[in-house]
């Protein structure tokens, strides 16, 4: 069955023929799941995971202005990234208090043989258009182009223990042992089931892991190698859900939850996505940065917590929470955790009440249950 009014990545049909429970996600024909959202939750933490998330934006940025144009306009720094280097950013505009476009990864490639800088972003597929017309409004006259890739493209996160053995496998002893050698949130090119790719070793899970980005041609070649190479050593496909119950667990925001257009990032513990000077001290300009010194100068109001209920039924997204019958905040995301074996939340509640270990109520279907503060994130990988 097609269905032309939602766009598909190249790898829906796979997804399909494999027992993919297909949904719209903003405005793409993508797999929650496939048989258990608790057992593919449980595979990327305990062994590996693949995902399809060919749906998130990639943008190319080239030119020999590139680099100052987007130090112009990002939250973190450019000018000073090395080659090979990622980092996670906000996209932001003046508009307040809706200053907040999106958050995103930019990624330094290495520059062109004739010298001009080349970059990437990576987006929220839900905030990629109106991110793509933003940019583009903002474009100068000569110096910089902006190419929006994500439909030539297709990218694939496989992440968990194995993900890194698994993907090695696939690749020549030299390109294996770049991957291998890569930090976190940095970059590479290699060869993978025979593809170029672009990969990073960045992910949304919690796990130690890559992002592969591959031509679309070659998507499926590449995902059912991943795929074959994986299912020895317990890997399996994961759909959407189980991505989400891996971020909430490993305590990571996420946009239209945590993060919103009016969020104060330094409240929900985005300190490190806002570079409010350069290196020397001096001060940065970009959109909305008049705001945000604002903000870091004031204590805010309420602040993001992680929440662990008494019971396993978790409470969801605008649930309210209590302090003596009185609300003090709002969940801004929740689930059942399967590492945790109970449900779990993040909130932003009033600061007098956010220390760890203070006894809360959430609203459950309008039954108060009780809850308690506990530190961020929910999970962290085992080190070593």
């Amino acid at each position: 069955m097609t269905h032309p009014a939602l766009l598909q990545t190249p790898l829906a049909g796979w997804h399909e023929s494999h027992g993919g429970r297909m949904v719209d996600f903003a405005g793409w024909r993508m797999p929650v799941q496939y048989a258990s959202i608790v057992e593919e939750h449980v595979a990327a933490r305990t062994g590996a995971g693949m995902f399809d998330v060919s749906h998130m934006g990639r943008l190319a940025v080239t030119g020999p202005a590139a680099r100052a144009w987007l130090e112009s306009l990002l939250t973190r720094r450019v000018a000073d990234m090395d080659a090979g280097r990622v980092r996670y950013t906000l996209v932001t505009c003046d508009d307040e208090p809706a200053a907040i476009l999106d958050d995103a990864l930019v990624l330094r490639e290495a520059d062109a043989a004739d010298g001009t800088p080349r970059l990437s972003l990576v987006v929220n597929a839900s905030n990629r258009e109106r991110v793509v017309a933003w940019l583009r409004e903002r474009l100068p006259a000569a110096g910089v182009d902006l190419v929006d890739r994500t439909f030539e493209t297709a990218m694939i996160a496989v992440q968990g223990p194995l993900a890194i053995d698994i993907v090695c496998g696939l690749c020549a002893a030299d390109d294996g042992a770049r991957i291998r050698g890569l930090r976190n949130y940095t970059a590479t090119t290699a060869t993978v089931a025979g593809a170029r790719a672009a990969i990073g070793r960045t992910g949304y899970t919690g796990e130690d892991g890559v992002e592969i980005v591959v031509d679309a041609a070659a998507a499926v070649r590449v995902w059912e190698a991943i795929h074959a190479a994986g299912l020895p050593h317990g890997l399996r496909a994961c759909g959407l859900g189980a991505r989400d119950t891996l971020r909430l667990e490993a305590g990571m925001p996420l946009y239209g939850h945590e993060l919103l257009p009016d969020s104060d990032p330094f409240a929900i513990g985005l300190d490190l996505a806002v570079q409010l000077t350069h290196p020397d001290g001096s001060p940065r300009d970009f959109p909305g940065a008049a705001r945000f010194r604002r903000l870091r100068a004031t204590p805010p109001a309420r602040v993001r917590v992680g929440l662990v209920c008494a019971v396993k039924r978790p409470a969801r997204d605008g649930s309210a929470v209590l302090r003596g019958g009185f609300e003090i905040g709002r969940v801004t995301s929740g689930s059942f955790c399967p590492t945790l074996g109970t449900a779990a939340s993040m909130a932003l509640v009033e600061r007098e009440a956010a220390a760890a270990g203070t006894s809360l109520d959430v609203v459950i279907r309008d039954a108060v249950q009780p809850a308690r503060v506990v530190p961020l994130p929910f999970y962290s990988r085992p080190r070593g």
